[in-house]
């Protein structure tokens, strides 16, 4: 699947391109992802970028089950609040913890499903992240690459403790533990910042799941980045994932900021839809300007 759109704001154009693949082992994808922003003429949110992927976990298709879950719920809470964008993506994450742990409690074949969500809103020249488990967001700036988020696994928690290196935990056992996850438990703490990056022109954003960046390393990735073109960028790091083996699903989804000429996309929905009730996340409050 593949998908593109675009943002235009005051200071910037904003390109973006979205792809998942089900690799070269598995048998179904358990990934999903969603790149959304309303329409011009939609009364009920601002010109706002959403990127999502989510990667789920669990035996009989569950996983395929709480990774739609999540990115359709995070859809559609974050758009259904007004506020601060970082209230709005963390009740928006509760909100989605919250349907997949109730869902598994309520349908047997889905017990201990789970996925892990990493969310980016681009909103008024800032950027800002909300994420759980081990999917990513990266920046290239100036040719150099950052990752953004922390992985919530048992090798990150033990090299952020000064158990271990990062040598170590190439070859020790437990790489796949994965410590937090949406729908795993009935509360969850997702990390969401609570101030945005001011975005620059040239930047390049990315997020994906693990199928990616087990895969393909770093300077792999950057030199994957530096296609002017977010779908051709998009085909060249899922290339590189099959190229090393694909033996797991592979989303990825890139963002380039860009001067302020191009024309906007129609917006794209997420991977698979999957019906759920209105979400009531909070009371509505004024987003400030």
């Amino acid at each position: 699947m593949m998908g593109g759109a675009s943002l235009n704001s005051n200071q910037f154009h904003v390109v973006g391109a979205m792809q998942t693949a089900v690799g070269c082992v598995r048998t179904s994808n358990e990934d999903a992802v969603a790149f959304v922003i309303p329409s011009q003429d939609d009364p009920s949110a601002e010109r706002v970028c959403l990127g999502l992927v989510a990667d789920g976990m669990g035996g009989h298709a569950a996983g395929e089950v709480a990774s739609a879950l999540a990115v359709e719920v995070v859809r559609q809470a974050f758009f259904s609040l007004q506020g601060p964008v970082p209230q709005s993506l963390m009740r928006a994450f509760q909100t989605a913890n919250r349907a997949i742990f109730e869902h598994a409690r309520s349908h047997p074949e889905c017990q201990g499903m789970g996925t892990t969500c990493t969310a980016l809103v681009i909103h008024d020249g800032q950027l800002w992240l909300a994420h759980v488990g081990d999917s990513r967001a990266y920046l290239l700036r100036r040719g150099k690459l950052a990752q953004l988020t922390e992985d919530h696994t048992l090798h990150a928690q033990m090299i952020r403790e000064g158990m271990m290196n990062e040598d170590e935990a190439r070859t020790a056992e437990g790489g796949n533990v994965i410590l937090k996850a949406l729908g795993t438990a009935l509360d969850i703490a997702p990390d969401v910042w609570e101030k945005g990056l001011r975005l620059l022109e040239d930047d390049t954003l990315l997020l994906c799941s693990d199928g990616l960046w087990n895969l393909v390393d770093d300077a792999r990735i950057a030199e994957g980045l530096a296609s002017r073109d977010p779908h051709e960028a998009c085909q060249r790091l899922i290339d590189a994932a099959l190229e090393a083996g694909g033996y797991d699903n592979i989303s990825v989804g890139i963002f380039a900021v860009r001067p302020q000429n191009g024309r906007a996309a129609e917006p794209q929905k997420s991977t698979r839809r999957i019906k759920i009730a209105k979400v009531e996340a909070s009371e509505k409050a004024p987003r400030p300007a």
